[in-house]
């Protein structure tokens, strides 16, 4: 139950509500929100946190690179005071606070609008945790909404603080790639760990597989169900910024999106790689334990096989007739040696039954 609630998340809150009503459907961080702004051009650059959204709105319409980030959206009041200064629709706002919103490409009249997933696996706990991230790409300015605080924006922070690479002589699309391209780079991070993950469970597999191990790779089988409706989706969005002709993305971008594009494949690649090894990781674990099943049933089987004829013989002298009442004479029975010959034909059966059982190769 739990893992269908990650996919289907109860809306009831916006029950009855008209359309463009931002209600905040996820989690709610104990945390206040941060908002930065990182204002740049070739020649500068300034980085502000805790910024009010009130002086944002110069930033609109300025000439330099803005960027404007707000690292939590559970608080609804200040993701419309920030969207108000940029002029965003109330349908945008609405998705925004929606962390179960569908990955998609939305272009309006004066901005871009996406919606990523960036990816966190907590590997002490075996866990992915996905986060949502809105992105507006408008004429001067590029927002971004993280429902929780993300590390893979930082390496594109400090290419920008440090003037590394071109990032400071382009334009936001170019920002806006930067970004799209460090989402993508951290799943590569996370199908990493649960690459370590997996050849764990390999070496536990061939080794000494429990009923914990079967728990794990069904966990891991379902983590990667999320991570591959995450991926999926992304590649379509990646595609339709690179053929689509949207006016905010430039043709000098083009060529760095088909990397992106390539880069997307490689994560599904990977991903549909990593499903059919747990698949088999499953099929094995099951193989493992059904031979196990048959080793012990096999060694059950010998040892009962050898009892048999024991049985008929301990059976034959022990139905204590009276030899001299039954016209049957029964010599053994008064025979002196009788007992320990008994014993001794019973040992000569159960020796040649585990001599013919080794020739056969039985076990």
């Amino acid at each position: 139950m739990h893992f269908l609630s990650r996919f289907f998340k109860m809306a009831s809150p916006k029950a009855g509500m008209p359309p463009g009503s931002p209600v905040f459907l996820g989690q709610k961080s104990v945390q206040s929100p941060c908002l930065s702004l990182i204002d740049y051009n070739q020649e500068s650059y300034s980085h502000e946190q805790g910024v009010s959204p009130q002086t944002l709105r110069p930033f609109a319409e300025t000439a330099t690179c803005s960027w404007v980030d707000l690292d939590r959206v559970h608080d609804v009041s200040l993701v419309q005071e920030v969207a108000g200064q940029f002029g965003l629709h109330a349908l945008t706002v609405e998705d925004m606070v929606n962390p179960r919103q569908r990955i998609k490409v939305e272009e309006y009249d004066d901005y871009l609008f996406l919606v990523i997933r960036v990816p966190e696996y907590d590997r002490p706990n075996h866990q992915l945790h996905l986060s949502q991230v809105s992105l507006i790409l408008t004429r001067h300015a590029l927002l971004s909404f993280q429902e929780k605080p993300s590390t893979c924006f930082e390496p594109v922070r400090r290419r920008i603080k440090g003037g590394v690479g071109r990032i400071r002589s382009k334009g936001l699309d170019y920002l806006a790639y930067a970004l799209l391209d460090a989402a993508v780079d951290s799943f590569f991070v996370a199908l990493e760990q649960v690459g370590e993950d997996l050849a764990e469970l390999d070496e536990e597999l061939l080794h000494n597989p429990q009923p914990i191990t079967m728990q794990r790779i069904h966990h891991l089988k379902r983590e990667m169900v999320m991570l591959r409706k995450a991926v999926w989706p992304l590649r379509e969005m990646v595609a339709s910024l690179q053929h689509d002709e949207l006016s905010f993305i430039k043709d000098g971008v083009d060529f760095y999106l088909r990397d992106l594009y390539d880069h997307t494949i490689q994560v599904m690649e990977t991903v549909e790689t990593y499903r059919d090894i747990i698949s088999g990781m499953l099929d094995m674990y099951l193989s493992t334990i059904s031979q196990r099943t048959n080793e012990v049933m096999k060694i059950l089987t010998i040892f009962a096989a050898i009892f048999i004829p024991l049985t008929f013989i301990a059976g034959v002298y022990g139905m204590n007739f009276n030899p001299e009442k039954s016209p049957y004479n029964m010599p053994e029975l008064n025979w002196l040696y009788g007992y320990p010959m008994a014993l001794a034909l019973m040992a000569a059966v159960a020796l040649g039954m585990i001599i013919f059982f080794k020739r056969n190769k039985w076990f």
